[in-house]
């Protein structure tokens, strides 16, 4: 079976949105899970963030960012090209869709998305719009020609913030700065946080969030390579426990969650080398004994 690329457009000069034709995945996905996109026979498994679907259509929206060979293949694939295996929902699904919806709309949530990040926080957004729960929004990126989501994130969102960290668009600064303005010097006040980015902002933006006593979620999906828990890749430090963020998240509490060893990992596991050392250094922690692939083709 392969799966149809029913739509492709170009976000910035490296990331591209693909609406693929999954029915059974619409179906079944929620907000926060994943799918792994294996392009063709000899392609390598690929874990993305689902950034939206739609199960009337029966498709599943990605969006990715060139870096490696795999995602440049993906991206010379045309509309009407098909990819092998779109496998998911994989992982676990945002925890606020089990919550009482009376006690949600309640909270005061904000979402801080950073670069990329912007897509994976688009469904959540969404989706509790739809239920009824009105939260903000903060989107940051380096500079304005690289924003992604801003006209669907706004249709969503009670309120939205754009930053650049050069100024170039909305407020002069990174999210962290922007959090500090809404909250230091706008009043604003908020019971809860969900922050998906890049490491290194998501780090500090847990910072950010601790000093500012708002309880915060982080999604590492970004540190994910095989999607299943067997490469080790995805293992991560959260309080004292050891967790693999493709079969246990990805969402954790961000505050808890060990960013300094799990970007030390992504650095290592790029040689052959680094993955020996994690592998020894680990020993029976390296890869995740119970993981089973899960989701539906």
């Amino acid at each position: 079976m392969s799966y149809k690329i029913v739509n492709k457009k170009k976000l910035n000069e490296v990331v591209y949105l693909m609406d693929i034709e999954a029915p059974r995945v619409a179906k079944s996905a929620k907000p926060g899970q994943f799918i792994i996109v294996v392009i063709d026979e000899k392609g390598e498994r690929m874990p993305l963030t689902i950034a939206d679907f739609n199960a009337e259509k029966g498709t599943v929206t990605i969006v990715f960012q060139v870096v490696g060979d795999s995602s440049k293949k993906l991206g010379k694939l045309e509309k009407g090209d098909s990819i092998k295996d779109f496998v998911g929902p994989l992982g676990q699904p945002s925890e606020f869709i089990h919550a009482d919806l009376e006690e949600l709309k309640k909270k005061k949530i904000i979402f801080i998305a950073g670069g990329v990040g912007a897509a994976p926080v688009y469904p959540q957004v969404k989706w509790l719009n739809e239920h009824g729960v009105e939260v903000d929004v903060i989107i940051g990126a380096r500079s304005k020609d690289i924003i992604i989501f801003e006209d669907e994130m706004k249709k969503v969102a009670k309120n939205l913030y754009m930053c650049t960290d050069d100024g170039t668009y909305g407020f002069y600064g990174n999210v962290t700065m922007m959090l500090d303005d809404l909250v230091l010097n706008q009043g604003k006040e908020y019971d809860e946080a969900i922050v998906i980015g890049p490491m290194i902002m998501m780090k500090f933006a847990c910072m950010a969030t601790k000093k500012l006593n708002i309880p915060t979620i982080v999604s590492l999906n970004t540190i994910m390579v095989d999607g299943t828990g067997m490469c080790g890749a995805c293992r991560v430090s959260v309080g004292d426990e050891i967790k693999f963020a493709c079969v246990d998240g990805p969402e954790f509490d961000g505050w808890l969650v060990n960013f300094d060893e799990a970007m030390k990992r992504q650095t290592m596991f790029k040689t052959e080398e680094g993955r020996k050392a994690l592998r020894n250094k680990d020993g029976d922690t390296h890869t995740n004994p119970n993981c089973k692939i899960g989701g539906k083709h």
